[in-house]
This record gives structure tokens, sequence and C-alpha cells, in this order.
């Protein structure tokens, strides 16, 4: 039996809140678990659910009342790192689509997409892919292509990777990390795949010596 696919929405919008609310009731395989106004709400809705599963996928507004959506992501990525986020938006802005794909967002939808394109994005950013809406993909290829357009698509570290590779250039195994920042040793597990993929290197002391190279961490 195909587990359904339970997402967060955050959005400020009571409309659009209720057409996404609407339109996936039309679907077999995805189910929302929680709407919210705020990232703020998001976020502390994250950190006080104590059993698993999390939420399979977060759907993120980028232009939210108090903590924007941009800011948000790094967050969202420390309290549920196993959680992809999906920006979904009004902005077509250059800057706001690098802003998010360098803060960590798994792809990037603008509101004017059909129902078809949010959710087959969702299930696609769910098995591992990306999904970028092709209104701004051009953005990015553009990025790769002008050196000084850094999107950082690779080497970004979230606040709570970076803290980790930190620990690790430190000395600490992994259980002493687990202990030292009060998380299990599967999330410290799951973070330093993150990292290792980020840096595009296989071990710690690869990861460190990478991250001193490349001035993440200073001497």
């Amino acid at each position: 039996m195909t587990r359904t696919i339970q997402i967060i929405l955050v959005e400020d919008s009571p409309e659009y809140r209720e057409t996404i609310s609407l339109a996936v009731k039309r679907e077999t395989d995805i189910a929302i678990s929680g709407m919210f106004g705020t990232a703020e709400e998001a976020i502390n809705h994250l950190e006080k659910i104590e059993k698993p599963p999390l939420p399979t996928l977060i759907l993120l507004d980028l232009n939210l009342p108090g903590l924007s959506g941009i800011k948000a992501i790094p967050l969202l990525a420390q309290t549920a790192p196993d959680t992809p986020v999906i920006a979904l938006t009004q902005s077509d802005r250059e800057a706001d689509v690098l802003a998010a794909i360098s803060a960590g967002a798994s792809g990037y939808l603008l509101k004017d997409s059909t129902r078809q394109q949010i959710f087959e994005g969702i299930r696609i950013v769910v098995n591992g892919g990306s999904i970028i809406d092709p209104q701004v993909a051009s953005y990015l290829f553009n990025a790769v292509k002008d050196p000084s357009k850094k999107i950082g698509l690779k080497t970004s570290l979230a606040a709570r990777e970076l803290e980790i590779l930190k620990l690790i250039a430190e000395g600490k195994v992994q259980k002493e990390i687990s202990e030292h920042l009060k998380i299990s040793s599967n999330t410290v597990a799951t973070y330093l795949r993150r990292i290792y993929e980020k840096l595009n290197v296989n071990n710690a002391p690869e990861a460190v010596a990478k991250a001193y190279q490349k001035k993440i961490l200073p001497r």
C-alpha cells in the first residue's frame, strides 16, 4: 500500500490555503497534515512533534509576515532535516529563485501553476528529485553560466550542518555530537550525509579538510 504524502502548507492567505486544501482532497496519495499562516507557527509545530513520522514535504510561501520564507528554509531544515521544502510563491524574481534554492529548497513553483503541476512537483520532490517552474528555470541556467551569480547549490551549509561540521573539526564523534546537541544519532547521521553530499566528500576528515580549504571553517 502506497504511503500517503503528508504535507504542511505555510501560507498567510486564507483564500489560497482553502484553494490548496480543496485541491488536495481530490488527490488519493496526498493529504494536508497542517496549515500555518507564518513560518514561526510551522517551526513551532514541527519542534513539538515527539514521535515520527514528520511531514513528508513542506509547501512554503516566500512572502510571509514575520520570518520570510527564504530565511525560514534553513530553520525548517534544522527542525525537520528529512522533510524537503518546495517554495510556492507569486514571486518570479530571479533574486528570490536563486536565494530560495541556495537556502536549500528542493523546488520552486509559482502560484499560477496548475493543480496538476503542483501535485506532480510534490511527487517528484518526495521521490528525491527537484522541480523548478519553467517560467523561472532560465535563472538557474544563467547562474551556472555566470560565476558572479552564486547560488551555492552544493556548498551552502545550513546553520545546524555548519555547527556539526565544527564539532567534527574539534574531534567529536557521532555519539558525542548527538549528546552535545541533544538530538538522536540518526538525525546526526542524516546531517552528516547532507554535509558530505554538499561538499562532495566521502568521510569526516575529507569534509573538514575541504571546509578549511573553501574557508567554510575559519582556521
